[in-house]
């Protein structure tokens, strides 16, 4: 038996272990690994399954219990398992499998919940308990670190890049690994990790098992710490009784693509690398003497508009190789390459230099899985759809414009708005810009995780109308606000889900009918109309929103009067910014009986002595821009509401309302302007400082024209009648009220 330890993720792990099987020529390999996934390790070797991929082992009755475990290319078990299938021997997974660790962890979460955390002599105990095994854990975690230390390097990644990922001749390696990790092991012997003694039972077991098999000449592949485990192993009862009752649960397991970014540090997975785009280049071009490298790098400037000629590519590589000559190493790294590219080819931009790092050290590249491998029906469903769509699965971001009155984009719309409803963020919906609303903007990276996701969400049906349909209708029935549900419906109709739209329209019309709060049903108005308009593009039946519109509108008509009475600022400036988007949905739908209800709502509320006045300031403005209050009633009630018998604060709340989100009719009408201008003149100093903060506001909603207009109109004085400007002015304090004069116009 031959035990191999190694660094998961290394092209020089993997080409030591790639060359001594084929010297070693075993009956059988054993790698570290979960058992649960020995029955799809037959498609490895297959021409459509191309690495990064990652095997998932999930537990069907909760997916959210899932393991995943990323291959590349250049990953030591990789090369291993690819190694037995094309010569024909068996290949097994050796480690703890996945039903048992699933089991364990989640049987020490429920312990740990039924002990409390008030159990004072078990966190004790707990505490010496970690100190015991801490540094037993760090070692584990990085025994590269701590060799590397003895060798005098002082980074350990910079060590193993020397010593195995571009060292040409290792041989002997492997006995030379076991040895550093029994000097570690027996320096810190105090191993209580109980799932690590399970794991390594485990391994011993399942070679036992070769053995009893008749299997003679085993090879044993298995990170590095492990090693002395499996080479001195104790007597074969001591593992079953460690191994003895172990609970379990189901699991099943895929093949699922991965990326390259997945498999970096920055990623935070455990077993990461810095540079997986690197480490490709070094596997497939093991004797390159920086030259291919450079190649690259002045590729991707050219690809980016950036002028490289081939004397940078020359030059660098010649600084490249001068400073690994200085450092008295054997060939340039990655280090000096880098140091290199900053110097002759990016001037020592930084940018450029994270962009090399994007684009080539880390990489965007994604694996590929045989359409074959055994999968979930929601993933099945969802890779049909992804395929007969075109949508391309990528490791970076990818832009789509779909113009939804064509109809391969307006299916690829519903299809993505189906999986945001099941929280398979594949893609991000932007704001389109321009008018109309035939256009959506799309954006989708794959990420690993979605595999989980999909996995999960496979309870609620077998394909993605299905699955979206029963989730929309579950989350439904636990919505506790009619907010929450209008929403909902505003989710299912781009997803043209029909049963679950009449589900929700339905639900909607129920808690509609038995609620009376006002204040919550004119928030749902702009929502639904919205999606009538959106329904007009997409050909959807907007009958039943419309009949829940017009039920909903009457009662908002008929309560709100009422409701805009004896309600604090707060409330009155929220309900007034909801007016307004009725306001905006009425203009929108365009339907004449919703118009004649709302007119009569804002009548009762403008002549409503006890509404709040920021209100009836709105509805003052509305009416008076459907010209039904014009001419002296419109300037008696303007007067009325700034006269001085009205307190400073309700006016300014009055204006406040009807100035909204416009102020044309101030430049428009010199006597509105006048009287406005009036107002503001007999407020005594102390009122005008409290109400500065307020006029500052009405003002700030203007848009730049209009507030840049209304400063033109103050500085040519054209303010309603001329008047005689006196002689005797006092200049001095006139200037100090320009100040504050344009700073409530909005100029700094």
């Amino acid at each position: 038996m031959q035990i191999l330890g190694i660094r998961h993720h290394g092209p020089g792990s993997a080409r030591n272990v790639r060359q001594f099987l084929e010297e070693m020529r075993p009956d059988i390999v054993l790698i570290e690994g979960p058992p649960d996934a020995d029955g799809i390790l037959q498609w490895v070797g297959k021409d459509a399954l191309q690495p990064p991929v990652a095997i998932l082992v999930y537990q069907p009755d909760d997916p959210k219990h899932a393991v995943f475990y990323p291959f590349s290319e250049f990953s030591a078990e990789w090369q291993a398992i690819l190694y037995a299938r094309q010569n024909n021997i068996p290949v097994r997974f050796m480690d703890l499998p996945v039903m048992h660790s699933l089991a364990i962890g989640k049987q020490s979460v429920g312990e740990r919940q039924s002990q409390g955390e008030d159990n004072l002599s078990a966190s004790r105990q707990s505490a010496a308990w970690n100190e015991d095994i801490a540094d037993v854990k760090n070692v584990r975690k990085d025994p590269i670190g701590y060799i590397a230390a003895a060798a005098g390097f002082d980074d350990g990644e910079h060590w193993w890049e020397m010593m195995f990922e571009q060292r040409q001749n290792n041989e002997a390696i492997f006995e030379a690994v076991s040895e550093a990790m029994q000097a570690l092991r027996s320096a810190f012997p105090g191993n209580k990790d109980r799932k690590e003694q399970l794991r390594e039972a485990y391994m011993r077991k399942v070679i036992r098992q070769a053995q009893r098999e008749l299997f003679t000449n085993i090879a044993v592949i298995c990170g590095a710490w492990h090693v002395p485990a499996l080479e001195n192993m104790p007597r074969q009862k001591e593992d079953n009784e460690l191994l003895k009752g172990l609970p379990k649960v189901k699991t099943d397991c895929t093949w699922v693509p991965w990326t390259y970014s997945r498999l970096s540090f920055e990623s935070g997975y455990g077993a990461g690398i810095h540079s997986p785009g690197w480490y490709e280049h070094v596997w497939n071009y093991p004797d390159d003497d920086g030259t291919r490298w450079m190649s690259k790098v002045a590729g991707l400037f050219r690809l980016k508009q950036m002028d490289t000629s081939v004397a940078h590519v020359i030059d660098a590589v010649r600084l490249a190789n001068t400073l690994a000559a200085l450092r008295q190493m054997p060939r340039a790294g990655l280090q000096e390459l880098n140091e290199a590219t900053w110097s002759v080819l990016c001037n020592g931009e930084d940018v450029l230099l994270q962009l090399i790092r994007d684009e080539l050290i880390i990489g965007k590249k994604i694996g590929s899985v045989p359409d074959d491998v055994p999968k979930p029906p929601l993933q099945v469903d969802i890779e049909k759809w992804q395929k007969k769509l075109r949508l391309a699965i990528t490791a970076d971001w990818k832009a789509y414009t779909l113009d939804l009155r064509k109809d391969n984009d307006l299916e690829r719309s519903i299809f993505l708005h189906r999986l945001s409803i099941l929280d398979i963020d594949w893609g991000q919906k932007n704001e389109v810009g321009g008018k109309g609303t035939f256009k959506e903007l799309w954006q989708l990276k794959w990420r690993p995780e979605l595999s989980v996701d999909i996995v999960e969400k496979g309870i609620w049906g077998n394909t993605a109308e299905e699955a979206a349909s029963a989730w929309i209708i579950e989350q439904c029935k636990e919505a506790a606000t009619l907010l929450q549900v209008a929403a909902l419906l505003q989710q299912v109709i781009p997803a043209e889900l029909a049963a679950a739209a009449q589900y929700v329209a339905q639900h909607i019309n129920d808690m509609a009918a038995a609620n009376n709060d006002v204040l919550e049903l004119v928030k749902v108005i702009p929502g639904l109309a919205g999606i009538v308009r959106y329904g007009n593009v997409r050909q959807t039946d907007s009958g039943m929103i419309l009949s829940l519109l017009n039920s909903m509108i009457t009662r908002i008509c008929i309560g709100l009067p009422a409701a805009c009475c004896g309600i604090d600022e707060d409330t009155a400036r929220s309900l007034t910014d909801d007016c307004a988007q009725i306001e905006h949905s009425i203009q929108l739908l365009k339907h004449q009986p919703f118009l004649v209800q709302w007119q009569q709502c804002l009548q009762q509320i403008a002549h409503n002595p006890h509404a709040a006045a920021m209100l009836k300031g709105f509805a003052v403005r509305q009416l008076m821009d459907y010209r039904i209050l014009q001419g002296e009633v419109l300037y008696n009630i303007f007067y009325s509401s700034l006269s001085k018998a009205v307190a400073p604060a309700e006016a300014g709340a009055w204006l406040e309302g009807f100035l909204k989100g416009s102020g044309t009719i101030l430049l428009l009408d010199d006597q509105l302007w006048q009287t406005v201008n009036n107002w503001v003149k007999q407020l005594d100093e102390n009122v005008f400082t409290q109400l500065l903060p307020l006029l500052r506001r009405i003002f700030a909603e203007f848009s730049q024209s209009e507030r840049r207009r209304i400063g033109e109109k103050v500085k040519s004085g054209s303010v309603g009648p001329k008047t005689q400007i006196g002689t005797n002015i006092d200049t001095g304090k006139a200037r100090l009220g320009i100040p504050v004069v344009m700073q409530l116009l909005g100029y700094h």
